[in-house]
């Protein structure tokens, strides 16, 4: 067995080697192609790293029952099980907040930290409804949310190369967690934002987005313990970067779980208000 788990984390590291190879790739004299390139390469580690009943989607904007709408996301990671809605107009695609489980900028040597900010702030101020009607286990669920789970926002991941190893914590850009392929090496470079530096703080800002602190899930019993996991502690594989960004990402997902149940009268009355053209 001991060969066998030597052999699965050999084959991480030729993945991740191989990743950081195609991403430093450069297409001469043609930037957007290369953009377009690296972004493609990303989506497909994406893929190879999360649960199926995930999909993803690149070049999309991000919508919410209140009429705002995000900047472009380069990438997203939605749970069209729960949330089966995509809106389209033409080629552009507009999907609910509330399906979003992760949102992924690529951006290539050169980081503007202000566009980067901006852009974050385009996400931050979306926000879900609690207008749902289901049926539980229990009973109906009826403009009601669970106590664990209030106010979603997506995890926020900036991927992006670099000349030379950054920093160890993610720089104040709003991000949860930024990847790096640094020129001349052959790992990533995981940073993560103080956000989520435990699942405490993970769970609170997943779950309970622009929410006042005294309806954090305070009442919740032993949410205290999750101040004591570390995701760059307990869930990191000594010497293999991309396996252990496997498992602090999963956590993450873990967390958020299932996405709020969909307020289908919210998206109703948005379009019903919405003035003809």
């Amino acid at each position: 067995m001991e060969r066998i788990i030597s052999s699965i984390k050999n084959n991480y590291k030729e993945l991740e080697r191989s990743i950081v190879s195609q991403l430093l790739l450069e297409t001469p004299n043609h930037q957007l192609t290369t953009g377009t390139y690296r972004e493609t390469i990303w989506m497909s580690l994406f893929k190879q790293i999360i649960p199926h009943k995930f999909s993803i989607k690149q070049g999309v904007f991000i919508m919410d029952s209140n009429g705002n709408t995000s900047a472009e996301v380069d990438l997203v990671i939605f749970d069209e099980q729960y949330t089966p809605y995509i809106f389209n107009y033409g080629e552009i695609c507009f999907i609910p907040i509330e399906a979003i489980a992760v949102v992924v900028q690529c951006k290539s040597f050169t980081l503007d930290d202000k566009n980067l900010t901006d852009w974050v702030k385009t996400i931050d101020q979306l926000k879900t409804s609690n207008n749902s009607i289901a049926r539980l286990a229990t009973g109906i669920a009826i403009n009601k949310s669970v106590s664990t789970q209030k106010s979603t926002r997506p995890i926020k991941i900036l991927c992006y190369l670099s000349q030379q190893k950054p920093g160890q914590k993610a720089e104040g850009r709003g991000f949860d967690i930024e990847l790096c392929a640094v020129k001349d090496g052959s790992k990533l470079n995981i940073k993560f934002n103080d956000t989520v530096k435990n699942l405490y703080n993970a769970f609170l800002n997943l779950n309970f987005h622009q929410l006042e602190d005294d309806s954090k899930g305070n009442d919740l019993k032993e949410i205290d313990r999750l101040k004591e996991i570390s995701l760059q502690e307990q869930f990191a594989v000594k010497g293999n970067n991309l396996l252990s960004f496997i498992f602090q990402l999963n956590q993450l997902l873990m967390l958020i779980n299932n996405p709020l149940l969909f307020p289908h009268q919210s998206y109703v009355k948005l379009f019903n208000e919405s003035i003809a053209v």
